[in-house]
């Protein structure tokens, strides 16, 4: 296989940091509770990419994979809360967008 398509270090960086990008441009842009929440997870996803990454190619003893399930797990846990708030919040004024979320203090 030539050196122009093997996949390296730089390439896996690379799209974490794009994904990253987009879910943080996904938390500051949308109102709606769920886009928040599905850029939070792209967030967390670049992270255990970039975990997984090293752990391939530094070598050093780099567990890049145990904090990974570590990831996936603390992102399936705020998944369930989260959804558990969206939904409290649904119930209360009938709507997800997160400006009306402040109505909740009263």
């Amino acid at each position: 296989m030539s050196p122009l398509f093997e996949i390296g270090l730089k390439h896996y960086l690379i799209l974490a940091a794009v994904t990253f990008s987009l879910g943080f441009a996904i938390i500051v842009t949308r109102r709606s509770a769920i886009a928040v929440l599905m850029g939070l997870e792209l967030v967390l996803n670049s992270a255990a990419l970039n975990f997984v990454a090293f752990s391939r190619y530094v070598a050093g003893g780099v567990e890049g994979h145990v904090v990974t399930i570590f990831i996936i797990m603390l992102a399936a846990a705020e998944a369930a809360v989260a959804l558990a708030i969206v939904l409290n919040i649904f119930n209360n004024t009938s709507s997800i967008q997160i400006d009306e979320a402040d109505s909740l203090k009263e």
